[in-house]
């Protein structure tokens, strides 16, 4: 019997991205579809690529306090920060669990939150108890999400950001085996398509302005920057600068690590053997050979990460490369694969796991 779910915030890029993917999945029945701005619209006449499909057909977009959300197994939640606040809480009392892709549980310190957020924590004693969303680093805390789903008990899980996803898995190995020195900076150069900038369009993603165009933003002061700091345990010393691209879907994070004095002979050809011995098992990582680098359109359209490593012996530093499709490994897609492993499936279950090869 399939497990119904409920999206909030679904007629926004990552939200009808989910709806694309549970439609197709045999494990989640989607039966609550949600978007102030679309009530009372059915999905096909807002996202017309749904026109026809049998799934699909019944689907209207409701308000984001619909109270059939609270009989749904999951809800997943599309919307940006602070909405998350407003929803968790009651959901989770309703006894759904919780797949939230906002950045509302994400930090561990509510203080750091507020901080970068500008707004208060309202239910910061959730976050002892969630989940970080980000399976292939934190599988410990899934594993306990999940106990907690078989035992009879909503979970929650705060899944990664984009920024962040594509930067840890890139660089999360090489930290954890001691290879980076223990002061200096991590730069992380990254490029995202326009979708990861969401569905209501400003200035800078504009099509006049977006056209033939890349340039930083946020310079010094993205919010992703602390979380990526959380992750990667490298408190002060993330230097991070993301940049905007004439895409639609894709994210490429260029890291660079300073390389301690331990790891000075490393070879990429070493580096890409111990990036493989840490993914092994995991489905949705691939590791590319020495002196291949990753492209966002090899993952386009699918929720897998590619790597690419190479090291610069000369300046005694690591480059780690890595790319995703920003909607789904960066969003849908892993929140999918967190509800896979908390619902006891196969994470691979779903889940486009081949990118659209043209």
């Amino acid at each position: 019997m399939a497990y119904t779910a409920g999206i909030v915030g679904a007629a926004g890029y990552a939200g009808v991205e989910l709806v694309r993917i549970l439609l197709a999945h045999p494990d989640f029945q989607v039966k609550v579809i949600t978007s102030n701005a679309d009530a009372g619209q059915p999905l096909a006449s807002v996202y017309s690529a749904f026109s026809g499909v049998a799934e699909a057909a019944g689907l209207i977009f409701t308000t984001h306090d619909d109270p059939a959300l609270a009989a749904c197994d999951v809800a997943f939640l599309a919307v940006p920060h602070t909405a998350a606040l407003a929803a968790v809480p009651g959901l989770l009392a309703a006894g759904v669990t919780v797949i939230d892709l906002s950045a509302d549980y994400r930090l561990n310190d509510p203080a750091v939150y507020e901080h970068w957020y500008g707004v208060p924590h309202t239910s910061p004693e959730l976050l002892a108890d969630r989940a970080f969303g980000l399976p292939e680093l934190f599988a410990d805390d899934l594993e306990r999400a999940a106990d907690r789903h078989a035992a009879g008990a909503p979970a929650l899980v705060a899944c990664a950001g984009c920024f962040p996803t594509a930067t840890s898995l890139a660089a999360a190995p090489a930290v954890r085996a001691d290879w980076v020195a223990p002061h200096g900076p991590v730069v992380v150069d990254a490029i995202s398509g326009v979708t990861g900038a969401g569905k209501t369009a400003c200035a800078r993603t504009h099509y006049c302005s977006a056209d033939e165009n890349v340039e930083a933003y946020n310079v010094c002061r993205h919010r992703h920057t602390p979380e990526i700091e959380q992750i990667l345990g490298l408190l002060g010393r993330v230097v991070f600068t993301p940049h905007l691209a004439p895409l639609k879907r894709g994210l490429l994070s260029t890291v660079t690590l300073p390389l301690a004095p331990e790891a000075a002979g490393l070879t990429a050809e070493e580096a890409v053997a111990a990036y493989r011995a840490v993914y092994t098992g995991r489905p949705f990582v691939r590791v590319l050979d020495a002196g291949q680098t990753p492209k966002t359109s090899s993952v386009a359209g699918s929720n897998a990460c590619q790597i690419g490593l190479a090291v610069n012996a000369e300046a005694g530093a690591l480059i780690a490369i890595g790319a995703i499709d920003n909607l789904c490994k960066g969003a849908a897609g892993q929140a999918v694969q967190c509800a896979n492993i908390v619902f006891g499936l196969d994470e691979r279950r779903g889940l486009p796991l081949v990118a659209l090869p043209v």
